[in-house]
């Protein structure tokens, strides 16, 4: 692929905020976003953004008594649009940002801060109950159609739990904390797993076929020079995903398949076969860590980030259409 072929990653909007963003999130079907973090005096905060010729129009600003950790629309309906929050007190929120005063509902999930929050269920994609899962001192969970969570741990650990009969599937470890972990789809049978970790490693993990005891195949690739906080993979094309790195790094991969997915092994028993990984683009936006990453659901490379110089970016990232 030639230099002009390749995807360009373009910092489209930067605006300066006067707190620490640690989560931002695409509203679905608009062109606004969430931001969450907490101001220096130790409060919470979430403002509500929109894109409005080419630049951000704050439309609401929510300060709240605790520091806001994470977000999620995963579970809401498209009509409600409800933002489901964490918080550094272990609280689960839920908000209607029309009228923020009072959450919707409010639970007390942990002892301790919630790192990671998820959603499924919602917003028309896949099926069962809307269900939100949280994570207190432990990487992140995502929720699948099949009704797992996948949780990683800053041991190295990756714990697959099967929530029908409530029981561990699978577990390995990568040797590095998990900073993130990301199906590749919410609503199709598990397909790809891909977990980032410290020192700029991560792991994608073919989740098809499972070995009884050598697990999932995985194929792992040295990313940053530094921890990779975040992945996220392309709505519009579950084979391409960025990862986000410690030093301020953006890097677009894509996936390949191998021309068979599973082969027999000596005994005759299936297993899986991992795929490559290559690097379509990369660029350095900032001298922080990016704290946060997400994709667009409604158009196509669009993506905002946040990191801690305290800075939110809108991102266009072109030509994903033609790889």
């Amino acid at each position: 692929m030639s230099a002009f072929e390749k995807p360009q990653i373009i910092a489209h909007i930067q605006k300066g905020l006067g707190y620490t963003v640690f989560d931002c999130k695409w509203v679905p079907c608009s062109a606004k976003f969430v931001t969450m973090g907490n101001f220096a005096r130790g409060t919470g905060v979430v403002q509500l953004y929109e894109i409005q010729h080419g630049d951000l129009t704050l439309l609401r600003e929510i300060e709240k008594a605790k520091p806001i950790k994470c977000g999620t629309f995963g579970a809401t309906s498209l009509q409600q649009r409800y933002l489901a929050t964490g918080d550094f007190a272990g609280n689960l929120h839920i908000w209607n940002l029309e009228a923020p005063e009072i959450p919707v509902y409010s639970v007390k999930g942990h002892k301790e801060i919630i790192n990671t929050i998820d959603g499924v269920g919602g917003l028309g994609i896949g099926e069962g109950a809307p269900e939100i899962v949280t994570g207190s001192r432990d990487g992140n969970a995502y929720n699948q159609e099949e009704r797992v969570v996948c949780a990683g741990y800053d041991n190295g650990d990756i714990k697959l739990f099967d929530l029908r009969n409530m029981s561990l599937r699978w577990e390995t470890n990568i040797k590095n904390g998990v900073c993130s972990l990301e199906f590749d789809r919410k609503d199709i049978s598990m397909n790809k797993l891909v977990a980032t970790s410290l020192e700029g490693k991560f792991h994608v993990f073919d989740m098809r076929t499972q070995h009884p005891t050598k697990g999932f195949a995985s194929v792992s690739e040295k990313a940053h020079k530094s921890t990779v906080w975040q992945v996220r993979h392309l709505p519009q094309n579950r084979e391409l995903f960025l990862t986000a790195g410690g030093a301020g790094g953006l890097h677009l991969w894509k996936y390949e398949y191998p021309t068979q997915r599973s082969k027999k092994d000596s005994e005759g028993v299936e297993m899986g076969v991992a795929g490559s990984v290559s690097l379509l683009q990369n660029v350095t936006l900032s001298s922080q860590p990016i704290s946060s990453l997400d994709w667009s659901p409604d158009k196509r490379g669009l993506c905002i980030c946040s990191s801690f110089d305290q800075t939110v970016r809108v991102l266009i990232i072109t030509k994903l259409h033609k790889i």
